[in-house]
């Protein structure tokens, strides 16, 4: 399908709100496909190996004035895989080749707002190298993984290596069974990456995509995160055909719409159990830091400074990702400072944080009803909601 020809079917979202039907999984085309469970498993290729066959294929991406990712080749056609915020809100995309060939990018094919996952479409004058997807859930930790891209937009074609490190569920079964959200994993992994690395493809030992590298946590200790591959196949069926004009209009940071709405919440329902480990002192100073961010935060965010108030809500899920009092503690601001890293606007990261912190709080009150103590600080009153 020709760029000219393609028919629009762009799904209408209100865009600071988050998608929650979770789309069917359909098959690539065989640019595309995965190996079957009847052939033979891939030779294992050295990241050397890996980087030779693969970098014809990985592209520069520049949007707008001063935005630089990193992109990769799905279809010999000229469809072009990348994050979501390396384009978003932009009308100028182009993409540039090994080569130095650049291509301006014509309509966006798919998007998925949830995963940071987007499709853009070119119109090469040949056939270009493409990149196979491999089955992303079929790693697991301690797999070896080979990241390339650019990164901060400088360094061409960066090679860095290391390991599946955990597979963090962001979204998970009962969440999606609540209609919350869509299901969602990504994969930590140990290999480096920066910005203008976003974007890039991820390859397992036989130089698969299972991955695009999208996100880094600098909060203690500077995490690296991939979108696993598999989450590009629906958007081949999607076809939305978007020219860049009507997907700037479309994905606009919610912040620069006016009367953008509260993004759907999301609180975690802890178990008491996350506090095991933790004395009592621990979790009344837990509940009351966290009071006091809402406090210092929400009036900032009502009077619509909204990166303003996260920032605060940042600061102190960082100390407690980094020096939580118990491991529960620490890995429920992990989480919420993850899923606030893949959102887009900072309306949306002040609300993912609030929830990691009404979730936490809610769990500190009911440990208290289980053991007759009380955490000292007072139940906040202050809301981070629009006036």
């Amino acid at each position: 399908m020709t760029a000219g020809g393609a028919r629009s079917r762009w799904p209408r979202y209100d865009f600071p709100m988050r998608r929650s039907t979770v789309v069917a999984v359909v098959a690539l085309a065989s640019s595309c496909g995965t190996t079957t469970a009847n052939n033979p498993p891939p030779a294992r290729l050295t990241a050397k190996d890996i980087v030779q066959r693969s970098s014809p294929a990985i592209v520069r991406i520049n949007a707008g004035a001063d935005k630089v990712g990193t992109g990769f080749i799905l279809d010999k056609s000229g469809i072009v895989a990348t994050n979501l915020h390396v384009v978003l809100g932009e009308s100028t995309i182009k993409v540039s080749l090994l080569d130095g060939t650049q291509y301006p990018v014509l309509q966006i094919e798919g998007v998925d707002l949830d995963r940071d996952l987007a499709l853009l479409r070119i119109l090469p004058v040949k056939e270009l190298p493409t990149l196979k997807l491999g089955d992303s859930s079929a790693v697991s930790a301690g797999d070896q993984i080979v990241a390339i891209g650019n990164p901060l937009g400088v360094f061409d074609y960066s090679v860095t290596n290391g390991l599946i490190s955990q597979i963090r569920h962001i979204c998970d079964q009962q969440e999606v069974a609540a209609q919350h959200c869509k299901e969602f994993t990504v994969l930590q992994i140990s290999a480096a990456i920066s910005p203008g690395s976003s974007g890039g493809p991820l390859f397992n030992q036989s130089g698969e995509v299972v991955g695009v590298t999208t996100a880094i946590v600098t909060a203690g200790q500077n995490l690296n995160f991939a979108v696993p591959g598999n989450y590009l196949k629906p958007l081949f069926a999607q076809h939305a055909g978007m020219s860049p004009a009507q997907f700037a209009k479309a994905t606009q940071p919610a912040e620069a719409q006016p009367g953008a709405s509260v993004p759907a919440r999301h609180v975690p329902h802890h178990e008491v159990a996350i506090w095991d480990g933790c004395k009592p002192d621990d979790i009344s100073d837990v509940y009351q830091e966290i009071e006091e961010a809402i406090e210092s935060g929400a009036p900032l965010y009502n009077d619509g400074k909204h990166e303003a108030c996260y920032r605060i809500y940042e600061g102190t899920a960082v100390k407690f990702e980094h020096d939580g009092p118990c491991a529960g503690v620490r890995s429920a601001f992990g989480d919420g400072l993850l899923r606030a890293s893949h959102l887009t606007s900072y309306t949306e990261k002040a609300w993912a944080m609030r929830d990691t912190f009404d979730g936490l709080l809610d769990a500190a009150v009911r440990w208290r009803d289980q053991n007759q103590g009380a955490p000292s600080g007072r139940k906040p009153r202050a809301k981070p909601t629009k006036k």
